[in-house]
Formats: C-alpha cells, sequence, structure tokens
C-alpha cells in the first residue's frame, strides 16, 4: 500500500505522460489513462520518463554529505528563515529539494510537502524526512509532475529554476522563495581549497530569468560564522557542486593544511517572488 507520505501529496500530482490526476493504486500510483508508476519500497515514486541518465543527480556521495553536514545543524538559520516564510501555506513543494532537509524544516503544521529531486538517492532521504512529505523523482528542468495553481510557497535552494513550470504550479498570490550562494559564501574554503566561486553576476542572472514571469517582493541575507573540523569541511565541499570539480586527494592535501576547526563564512541570499499577472 502507498505510505502515508505520498497519501498526503497524491491529489497534487499529476501524471508525467498525460498530464492527469493520479490516484493509488495498491504498491503504485495511477492515472485514468493506465499510466502506472511503482511506489518504491523507501516510501517514494518516481515520475521520471524517459531512458536519459540525469546527468546533473547528485551521486550517493553526495547526498550523505549533505546529510551528515545539514544534521549537525550548520544551516539550522537559514532553515528557520525559510520556515517563518512557509508558515501560512497549507501547501509547500521544494523543487530541487536533496534530502528534505529545508522542506522539513519549513513545513507549518496540518500543512503537505511535496519534495522534487532528480537523484534517487537524494528522495530516499526526502520521503524519511517529515512524515507529511511526499517525495517524487522528478527532472527540474522538465514539466514538473504537480498540478496546476496548487503550491502556496516553492522552494527552490540551490536548485535549478524553471520559470514557467513554477509559475504554473503556484496558487494565485502564492510565492516563489529562491535561496542562492551570497558571494562570501564559504569564504575562505573558496580560496583556500580551490572551490567553485559565487558568479557575481548571478543576482542579474536571476533577475533575468525570473523577471518575465515573476515580480521580487524581498530580498533578504542569512550570514552565519562557522567553526568547522576537517570532517564537516570535506562534507560541505563533497556535497555541493565543487564535488564535480575538486580531486579528492588534492583537496584531502589541502584540507590537512587548513587549521583545525577553520573559521568559515556561511552566506546565502533569499529573495522572494510573485507570479505576474497573465
Amino acid at each position: 500500500m502507498m505510505g502515508p507520505m505520498l497519501a498526503d501529496v497524491i491529489d497534487l500530482l499529476i501524471c508525467p505522460v498525460c498530464r492527469e490526476g493520479l490516484a493509488r493504486a495498491g504498491g503504485a500510483v495511477r492515472c485514468g489513462r493506465g499510466h502506472s508508476f511503482d511506489v518504491a519500497r523507501q516510501g517514494y515514486v518516481s515520475l521520471l520518463t524517459g531512458s536519459a541518465a540525469p546527468g546533473t543527480a547528485d551521486t550517493p556521495a553526495m547526498v550523505a554529505a549533505r546529510a551528515d553536514f545539514l544534521a549537525a545543524g550548520h544551516y539550522a538559520p537559514l532553515a528557520d528563515r525559510l520556515a517563518r516564510l512557509c508558515a501560512d501555506a497549507a501547501v509547500v513543494a521544494d523543487a530541487g529539494a536533496g534530502t528534505g532537509y529545508y522542506l522539513a524544516r519549513a513545513l507549518p503544521e496540518g500543512a503537505a510537502g511535496i519534495a522534487l529531486d532528480i537523484s534517487r538517492h537524494a528522495i530516499k532521504r526526502a520521503a524519511r524526512a517529515h512524515p507529511r512529505v511526499g517525495a517524487v523523482v522528478a527532472d527540474v528542468w522538465r514539466p514538473l509532475p504537480v498540478r496546476d495553481v496548487s503550491v502556496d510557497v516553492l522552494l527552490n535552494v540551490f536548485a535549478p529554476r524553471n520559470p514557467a513550470e513554477f509559475a504554473r504550479v503556484l496558487r494565485p498570490g502564492g510565492t516563489l522563495v529562491v535561496v542562492t550562494p551570497a558571494a562570501r559564501h564559504l569564504r575562505p574554503l573558496v580560496e583556500r581549497l580551490g572551490l567553485l566561486s559565487v558568479d557575481e553576476d548571478k543576482e542579474r542572472r536571476l533577475e533575468e530569468a525570473l523577471g518575465g514571469r515573476f515580480a521580487r517582493t524581498g530580498l533578504d541575507a542569512v550570514e552565519v560564522a562557522l567553526d568547522l573540523g576537517h570532517p564537516a569541511v570535506e562534507a560541505v565541499v563533497g556535497m555541493g557542486p565543487s564535488a564535480w570539480h575538486t580531486d579528492p586527494g588534492t583537496l584531502a592535501d589541502r584540507v590537512r593544511a587548513l587549521p583545525d576547526p577553520v573559521r568559515v563564512t556561511a552566506s546565502f541570499q533569499i529573495t522572494t517572488w510573485v507570479p505576474r499577472a497573465c
């Protein structure tokens, strides 16, 4: 039978093939046209169609590093800020949810949450993140398997953005919450470890990407000073995009050369957006 998490959100999901509504059907979910999708034993469902390998999906190592780092509470101030932005929502979705950490922390009492991510390894964890979160494997770059105008708050934390789909699923008056790294994020690790730095044009590119369909309603910053031991440094590097570009041996040598612990700045920019009237 379908787990309780998917049961909370099944009415909000649609078939990725024909876009009809989905309903429970034993150990699967199925649309009226007969397209069926098995529910994994971990409680999530894959609504990802096609056979192409998801090249940008987080690997098991990246997911494990993220789970360990976030569980230690290093980014809790960011999660708390997101929770305040979601306080009045009945339905919260997270596009690029990863392990479900932020969605689980932000979900108000009695609300339903939809975790969407292309990585099965991440979604397995998101399915256990909160009893009212339904976890779905989906590609943010493609049409989302979510009903029109069904979401009150859509979170997008360090993840790809699909403005047309984000505008489609948000209810009138709904809010898109985007979190991006600020210029000082992970200093001085960026310099000392040779990590990817934040694009100086990131804010302009964000406005260009979203401005056609959304109007920005707020800009906030969260900055946290962290004292990280070497294992936490390796985790924060391993959970992000630099994991794709950093040689493990070289990274280990550079981490050993750091103070233990090392003072690090976590710096985030939060922007809020509402869909423009058509």
